[in-house]
This record gives C-alpha cells, sequence and structure tokens, in this order.
C-alpha cells in the first residue's frame, strides 16, 4: 500500500484522520474506558460495507451449508468466508478466476474473507511436512501432492478475487511449550514477510497479519510487533478456540487486542460461541467466524433467547409453536417446532435449511444488538 493508503478513525472525542484506501474506506471504533474495549464501525470495501462487530457465516467450498446466497444475505450477513484450501482443491483457483471470480461464480455480491488455508493444512497432521518453504501435503480427496507457501497461498486468494486476504501462516496448536510456539510464531512472522510482499494490493482490498504465540504474553507482543512492521490493512488473532478453554482465551483476549493498532480491524479466527463473542467483543475485537450455527442447524439445534433447542427432542413432537414467537425468520415465521422436529427426524434437507437459517439470523441480531449497545454505551454482558 501507498503511505496515503490509511484508516480514517475516530476514538472517542481525539479525531485523527488519514485515509485507506483511495475510496475512502473507514472503521469507526468507540472504547468508553480502560475496562470496556468494545468497538462498533464501519468498514468501507470494494464489495461493500461491513458492520463491525461482525459474524462471518462459513461458506468453506463456496457456499454456506444449506444456504442459498441470497438467502444468507437475508440473515443481515456483511461478509462471508470462503477457504483456500478447499477450494484450491475443487473446483481450483485457476478455474475459479476463469469464471469471473468467486463472487460471480458462487452468486455472492458482498465482502468476502478467504482464510489462507494454513489451518486446514496444519490439521491434516499425517499428511503434511512443514518446511521453511512452506508446508507440502497430501490431498485428503485423492492423495496427490500439493504445496501451499505464502506465496502460492497469497495468489490463489487473488485468483479467487478475495476482498480480504489472509496471510499464511501456521496455526500453533494447542498445549503446546513455550519453544514450540516460540518456534511457530517466528515461522508465522516470516511467513508473513512473504505473503505482504506478494500481496497485490488495490483499492477497497485488503490483507490481514496473524499473530500468534499460544498463551504467551511475550511471544503475542513480538508477533504483533513483526507483524506492525508490514502494515497489513487489518489483525487477526490466531491460535485460539483450539482446546484452551474460555479463561485461558480470555486471558490472551485481556493482553493481544491491545498490542494491536486502533484504526485496523482485529479478527479473531474460529470463534463463535456466543458467550464467546461478547466476552471477545468487550476485550476489542471486531470480527469472528465459526460454523457453530451453520453445523448446529444441520444437526438440529438452535439457537434461541431461550437457550439451545435440540429440536430432535421428542417433547417436540407436537408442539405448535414457533422456535421463537418474535424472530421473522423462515422457520418461525412459517413452521412450528413440531414440523421441524419432524423434517430433521426424517433428515429432510429443508430442516438443516430452516434450522440453519433461524440460527444465522440468531447470529446477526447479536450482531446488530451488540453494536447498537456500544453506539449507545450500554453494557451487554445480559445478551445471548
Amino acid at each position: 500500500m501507498s503511505n496515503g493508503d490509511k484508516l480514517e478513525i475516530l476514538v472517542e472525542k481525539e479525531v485523527s484522520i488519514t485515509k485507506f484506501p483511495a475510496d475512502e474506506r473507514k472503521i469507526i471504533a468507540k472504547a468508553h474506558d480502560k475496562y470496556k474495549k468494545a468497538r462498533a464501525g464501519i468498514i468501507n470495501t470494494r464489495h461493500g460495507q461491513i458492520h463491525t462487530p461482525a459474524f462471518m457465516p462459513v461458506g468453506t467450498k463456496g457456499t454456506v451449508k444449506a444456504m442459498l446466497p441470497e438467502s444468507v444475505q437475508t440473515t443481515g450477513a456483511d461478509i462471508i468466508l470462503g477457504n483456500t484450501y478447499h477450494l484450491m482443491l475443487q473446483p481450483g483457483a485457476k478455474r475459479v478466476f476463469k469464471l469471473g471470480g468467486l463472487h460471480k461464480f458462487m452468486n455472492w455480491s458482498k465482502p468476502l474473507l478467504t482464510d489462507s488455508g494454513g489451518f486446514q493444512v496444519m490439521s491434516l497432521s499425517k499428511l503434511r511436512k512443514i518446511t521453511e518453504e512452506g508446508v507440502i501435503f497430501n490431498s485428503h480427496i485423492d492423495g496427490s501432492k500439493f504445496m501451499l507457501s505464502p506465496e502460492s497461498s497469497t495468489e490463489i486468494q487473488y485468483l479467487l478475487g478475495s476482498t480480504i486476504t489472509m496471510a499464511f501462516d501456521e496455526c500453533t496448536p494447542y498445549p503446546s511449550t513455550y519453544e514450540q510456539a516460540k518456534s511457530s510464531m517466528e515461522l508465522t512472522s516470516r511467513w508473513a514477510k512473504r505473503s505482504r510482499k506478494a500481496f497485490y494490493s488495490r483499492d477497497g482490498y485488503g490483507q490481514f497479519g496473524i499473530i500468534q504465540g499460544s498463551i504467551y504474553n511475550d511471544l503475542r507482543l513480538k508477533s504483533a510487533l513483526d507483524l506492525i512492521e508490514l502494515d497489513f490493512e487489518g489483525y487477526a488473532i490466531g491460535g485460539l478456540a483450539v482446546g484452551e478453554g474460555q479463561e485461558l482465551m480470555f486471558k490472551v483476549l485481556d493482553y493481544a487486542p491491545d498490542l494491536l493498532p486502533i484504526n485496523k480491524p482485529r479478527y479473531l479466527m474460529g470463534v463463535g460461541k456466543p458467550a464467546d463473542i461478547i466476552g471477545a467483543v468487550q476485550r476489542g475485537i471486531d470480527m469472528f467466524d465459526c460454523v457453530i450455527p451453520t453445523r448446529s442447524g444441520r444437526n438440529g439445534q438452535a439457537f434461541t433467547k431461550y437457550g439451545v433447542v435440540n429440536i430432535r427432542n421428542s417433547k417436540y413432537k407436537e408442539d405448535n409453536t414457533p422456535l421463537e414467537e418474535d424472530c421473522l425468520c423462515p422457520a418461525c415465521k412459517n413452521y412450528t417446532k413440531a414440523y421441524l422436529h419432524y423434517l430433521v427426524k426424517v433428515k429432510e434437507i429443508l430442516g438443516a435449511m430452516l434450522m440453519t437459517w433461524h440460527n444465522l439470523m440468531y447470529f446477526q441480531k447479536l450482531m446488530l444488538r451488540i453494536r447498537e449497545y456500544i453506539a449507545q454505551g450500554k453494557d451487554f454482558d445480559f445478551i445471548s
């Protein structure tokens, strides 16, 4: 990016104005006091606005499972996430590029973030080998060999047409010793430099760096300093929600977000439980993604203001009430718990569609309420 391509930022009563990029993309952050770091903002991109705090539905293979893209839009989602690893294997990045990019390919006009593929490749364990150059791995589909590097991951995401590209990283597993976490973090920093160099800068598009360091604060600090030097358009906190539990995750989030530039988006990767989202927003996080609402929906679980409803439970087989009386999703407006129970029990596709639709709308309503409460300066501990 050029030196003039930065963000406009408003923090409390202090105003500092710069520009990023030429189309005046901006984020507005508000910190009410040192204990409440929640921020509400807008990121303007080439593909439209992202209202933050934002939850991104996961469209792993170029589709949010059990949903039409236009249906996802009706839930209130501003942005969805695609997966570089899966899309590079099928249908292939070059084919998607030839067909006009992922937005056109899947009929999604709003912003699109793609992960780097690193997390999926690292999770292959027995099928991959990590080197300084990148990761050599065998496809889980047919066993064919691939190399994914900072350069190739960045190129694939460019071919897909991602609004927000993620730098290639090694997701540090949990638990890790200090030395293991340090080595992993340092590799991620070296890969981040190569990812940044390979990124093709365009107005309205951005690349996020990913800080690692596991549960060790000094490693998180070093990782953040390394990445800030590269001047990414945003920053993600990786290596959490990998088994450490909420208490340890929040301890990291009590520290790590404060290391990052206040005028750039902060993304907590892979986190999606409502209580985790609320706690992370209170600690200064702006963006989230998770498969929880879609996977839970397909498995017959619905998120409601009264708690999680397992629609498979036999007590719902003659329940003539909706999942939620005041919900405007198609599942609640048009159908009863008894019908949803029946659909899920007999494994009808419509059951997965309706339950997923409800869950995605629940999450977007949650984010909307959080944004409203931040704007009004209200506490939102009780929101569920």
